[in-house]
C-alpha cells in the first residue's frame, strides 16, 4: 500500500500540464461511417507534443521500416524514463539530475532490434526528423530536448534533421494565431505564436508539400478505439479521431500522418482543441493527408496515468517503448484500420488503382 501511494504522489507531480475537463464538440464530429481509404502505409509520418513527442520517437522507431518522419515538440531521448516514473521525474521533464547515460538508452534499443522488437536501425539514416523546443518551456526543460536531438544524430544523417530551439515559446504547441498566450503552458496548450510548427514539421518530414489555403474540404470522423484495437487498447479512451480531405474520401490515394497530443491534452480534457487548432489539418486537406488522432484518458487507478499521457514510462506495458508495447500496438491498428479501399479489377483480372 505504501508502495502504492508513492507512485500515486510521485505521478501527480508529472507537471507536463493542467487542465480541467471540457466536453467534446459533438457538431465539429462527423457521425457517417469512415469513407473507404487507400493510403500510403510504407511512408507514415508522426508526430507528438511532450508525452506525445516521446511517444512518437517509440512509434517511429518500433516501425521504422514504414514510418519515415518524425517530428517532436519538447520531447526527451528514446528510453529516457527507463521503465521507471522515478527516473523519468528525475531527469525527463522539468530537470535532469546527474548526467544521462545516452550511451546505456542507445544500448537498449539495440537490444530491441536484436530482439526483433523494434525495426533495424539503419532504417534511421534515411529518416526525416523535425524537433522543436521553445525557450520560454519549463515543463520540459532544453537539456532534455537537447539530448534527443544528440540522439538522433548517432542514427540519422544530420541533413535530415532540423531543431529549431530559438524562438521564445512555452511547453505548447505553437500555431500562427491559435489558442493561449504562447508565453505560457495552459489548457489547451496551443499557442498563439504566429509560428506554424504544423507547417513547418510536415514541410521538413514529406516532400513537396504546398502551403495551404484557408479553407477545410473535409471531416473530423470518429473512430471506435476499443472495437478496434482490443485488449491493445485498455489505456486509450473509447474514441479517436481521424481527419479526411474531401480528396481521400474520393478515392485518391493518399499519405498518412499520426499525431500524438500531450498530458491533459486529450478530448475528455480539451475538447476538440488539439484535433482542430494546430494547424496540422489545413496542410492535410490541401497535401492530400489523413491525420490520425489517437486518443488516451486518464486514470486514477492502476494502470496510473491521472493526466491521460502517452505511455513513456512503463504505466500500460512493460514493452512500452517497442512494437509489443500495447499502445503501439493498438495505434497501428487504428492507421491501419484506415485502409480499407481494395484495388478495383478489371474483367482481365487487370488492378485499376
Amino acid at each position: 500500500m505504501m508502495k502504492k501511494h508513492f507512485y500515486l504522489r510521485r505521478a501527480l507531480c508529472l507537471s507536463f500540464f493542467s487542465a480541467s475537463a471540457l466536453a467534446f464538440s459533438a457538431a465539429s464530429v462527423a457521425n457517417n461511417d469512415i469513407p473507404k481509404l487507400a493510403l500510403d502505409l510504407e511512408n507514415v509520418t508522426v508526430s507528438g507534443l511532450s508525452s506525445g513527442g516521446y511517444m512518437a520517437t517509440q512509434f517511429q522507431l518500433a516501425h521504422s521500416d514504414w514510418v519515415k518522419g518524425v517530428g517532436v515538440i519538447a520531447g526527451g531521448p528514446y528510453f529516457c524514463a527507463q521503465g521507471d516514473i522515478t527516473t523519468a521525474l528525475a531527469q525527463c521533464v522539468n530537470k535532469v539530475e546527474g548526467e544521462i547515460d545516452i550511451k546505456a538508452l542507445n544500448e537498449k534499443a539495440e537490444h530491441y532490434e536484436s530482439e526483433g522488437k523494434i525495426a533495424p536501425l539503419n532504417n534511421m539514416k534515411d529518416t526525416k526528423v523535425w524537433l522543436f523546443h521553445g525557450t520560454q518551456d519549463t515543463r520540459v526543460v532544453a537539456k532534455v530536448s537537447d539530448l534527443l536531438f544528440e540522439q538522433y544524430k548517432l542514427w540519422t544523417d544530420t541533413q535530415n534533421i532540423t531543431y529549431i530551439n530559438d524562438k521564445p515559446m512555452a511547453h505548447l504547441f505553437p500555431t500562427k494565431e491559435e489558442g493561449v498566450n504562447c508565453m505560457k503552458s495552459e489548457s489547451p496548450f496551443i499557442g498563439n505564436c504566429d509560428y506554424d510548427a504544423a507547417g513547418a514539421l510536415l514541410s521538413h518530414l514529406i516532400a513537396d508539400v504546398t502551403t495551404p489555403d484557408e479553407s477545410l474540404s473535409g471531416k473530423i470522423h470518429s473512430i471506435d478505439q476499443q472495437k478496434i484495437a482490443g485488449s491493445n487498447a485498455k489505456t486509450l479512451a473509447s474514441e479517436g479521431f481521424v481527419y479526411i480531405p474531401e480528396s481521400c474520401a474520393q478515392g485518391e490515394a493518399c499519405k498518412a500522418h499520426i499525431s500524438f497530443h500531450g498530458c491533459n491534452q486529450y478530448a475528455d480534457a480539451v475538447g476538440d482543441a488539439y484535433t482542430t487548432q494546430t494547424g496540422l489539418n489545413e496542410w492535410a486537406d490541401d497535401n492530400n493527408i489523413v491525420v490520425l488522432y489517437p486518443q488516451t484518458k486518464k486514470s486514477l487507478f492502476m494502470p496510473l496515468n491521472p493526466q491521460g499521457c502517452w505511455d513513456w514510462w512503463g504505466y500500460a506495458s512493460s514493452d512500452y517503448a517497442n512494437r509489443d508495447g500495447a499502445q503501439i500496438a493498438a495505434v497501428k491498428e487504428l492507421l491501419f484500420s484506415l485502409n480499407t479501399r481494395l484495388p478495383v479489377k478489371d474483367n482481365k483480372g487487370n488492378a485499376d488503382e
